[in-house]
């Protein structure tokens, strides 16, 4: 049952994580701060295996090229959902971008099933359906939903950023069984650090060569860089501990509930107002992670 604080953990370091790299926005493009979250976090990843390998005297397992393969494809996959969630972000605001991505949970349902082979219960089923409908709740901020709401830039963004972190849950999920060790924590880690290898160098050339300007900030805001860089490692280390032990979906669906934490941080860390609808659909999203776990156990 590991994956399930393990899942907790990474809504909460992934909320916090999203609050303080939306501020980073501000003063860096899109490609920047999204590089920020891979370049400041590749240190941390690398004590936490080292750590890691030292308390348990393990060594690290060989690298074949099918798991350098998977965790180059998380990566990339993994870049694209940030970017377009940050994207979101800047068409109208830090609830409305994350809820719309967090359909997450119901793509990465279909997808788990047919790339995994990957099956949940009726009741998780159910739970992930419920858990959207209070999304799509917080998202329309106490409007009615309409089809113009959902083909909306904000929304095309969030979604796509959901399908984006959906592949990168299935690419780490496929690295995790490619890696020869039965230890799924040290295959998480292992995974965490390749993958932030793998984005770092991505992303920063991409920077690099198109944004050359942007790299100075990049290192100038190291203060709050810095703790995006923290988060996003403790973030993707709880997340990729969940995919390896548990179903990906299973693993979405009650991490649905950083819909919740997003509203805390949006409201006493951003400052931004509280919208209609908003309890309404907290309260289906809290419904839905109950039936998914519930389902799942």
């Amino acid at each position: 049952m590991i994956w399930l604080p393990a899942t907790l953990l990474a809504a909460l370091f992934q909320a916090w994580r999203t609050a303080v790299q939306q501020r980073v926005r501000a003063e860096l493009s899109v490609n920047a701060a999204g590089l920020v979250r891979y370049l400041y976090g590749l240190p941390v990843g690398t004590v936490l295996l080292a750590l890691y390998l030292w308390w348990t005297r393990s060594d690290l397992p060989d690298l074949h090229l099918p798991f350098i393969a998977f965790c180059a494809a998380a990566g990339f996959a993994q870049i694209i959902g940030t970017n377009l969630l940050l994207m979101a972000f800047g068409y109208r605001n830090y609830v409305a971008g994350t809820a719309f991505a967090k359909t997450e949970a119901m793509q990465g349902a279909l997808l788990a099933f047919l790339m995994l082979g990957e099956t949940l219960s009726w009741l998780t089923i159910g739970g992930i359906a419920v858990g959207v409908a209070g999304v799509m709740i917080v998202a329309a901020g106490g409007q009615r939903l309409r089809l113009a709401d959902i083909v909306q830039p904000a929304a095309l963004c969030g979604l796509g950023a959901g399908l984006g972190f959906t592949m990168t849950s299935i690419f780490v999920k496929s690295a995790s069984l490619e890696l020869a060790t039965s230890d799924k924590l040290l295959a998480a880690l292992v995974a965490l650090v390749v993958v932030q290898a793998w984005q770092t160098l991505m992303q920063g050339s991409y920077v690099a060569w198109r944004e050359r300007e942007q790299l100075p900030r990049v290192f100038a805001t190291w203060r709050t860089s810095g703790q995006v860089g923290l988060l996003a490692a403790l973030g993707s280390a709880c997340w990729f501990t969940g995919f390896a032990t548990a179903p990906v979906a299973l693993v979405r669906a009650v991490g649905q509930v950083e819909v919740i934490l997003t509203l805390g941080f949006s409201r006493f860390y951003l400052r931004e107002a509280r919208k209609p609808g908003e309890a309404m659909g907290l309260m289906l999203v809290g419904i839905g992670v109950v039936l998914a776990l519930v389902g799942g156990i």
